[in-house]
């Protein structure tokens, strides 16, 4: 008896250990197709490309982590990316990967980067970049995450996202010949493809990308509008003290010939 419980136990033991080793093995893989997935996947949307330098993913809670998230800059511009992320969490709910609608409960991104080209009020590279995502969406380029289901293919996975979050995130732009550093303010986006349709990856990365664009060009609008003021007032003080200076020195001279 005490023999057979002691075979039982190794047993228990080697199912538990096969099944930790599988489910590490499982992850890594799954990171790895993830990883794969944005670069190859997100440039088709965004017309820039990605690179990522790590996806950790954990099958038993459905979280994973995303490190070294770089976006390029659109031809044209000097810089080579346009944005950076240290680091992104992401919650899934488990159940609705095997569902049409994949639901995303949390996303959390840390030290997010944007180097910023061009005019806040014209052209620049997040315009550029949000443009092209708007011409996927419409249809204006070529997408097989937009595409329509085609006869006996499954349509396009859709996604919800209940509540995304980024904390902390800079803008670095060039003003006036200085380099210049500007805080943004916490972006928080919730309910996206709520309901039954979900949101298109087109759609989904047009709302984000949207909303970090309108941070982005109002920090560094108040900025440029500020220099210029700036600009201003010392212009008109230098000339009110030139002007100043002018009639002390008339003066001056119309006392030395009335002497």
């Amino acid at each position: 008896m005490k023999k057979l419980k002691k075979i039982l136990l190794s047993i228990g033991i080697g199912l538990v250990a096969l099944i930790v080793i599988t489910v590490i093995v499982v992850s890594f893989f799954l990171g790895f197709i993830v990883k794969t997935g944005i670069e190859t996947v997100g440039p088709k949307i965004i017309q820039v490309p990605i690179k990522v330098d790590s996806v950790s993913l954990s099958a038993l809670t459905g979280s994973a982590k995303i490190k070294g998230l770089v976006i390029g800059n659109p031809e044209g511009y000097k810089t080579p990316q346009a944005i950076s992320v240290g680091s992104a969490a992401v919650g899934v709910n488990l159940l609705s990967v095997l569902s049409d609608k994949i639901v995303v409960r949390s996303v959390r991104i840390e030290a997010l980067e944007i180097t910023f080209e061009g005019n806040p009020f014209g052209k620049n590279n997040l315009r550029k970049i949000m443009d092209n995502v708007n011409a996927v969406a419409k249809g204006g380029a070529a997408s097989s995450t937009n595409a329509p289901a085609q006869a006996g293919k499954k349509p396009a996975r859709k996604y919800e996202v209940d509540d995304f979050l980024i904390t902390g995130a800079k803008v670095h732009a060039g003003m006036g010949g200085k380099e210049m550093t500007l805080p943004l303010p916490l972006i928080h986006l919730t309910d996206l493809g709520k309901g039954n349709d979900g949101l298109t990856a087109t759609d989904l990365t047009r709302h984000v990308l949207d909303a970090i664009t309108t941070a982005t060009l109002n920090a560094v609008g108040s900025a440029f509008t500020d220099i210029g003021k700036s600009a201003g007032k010392l212009g008109k003080e230098t000339g009110k003290t030139i002007g100043e200076g002018a009639n002390k020195i008339t003066k001056g001279i119309g006392n030395l010939f009335g002497k």
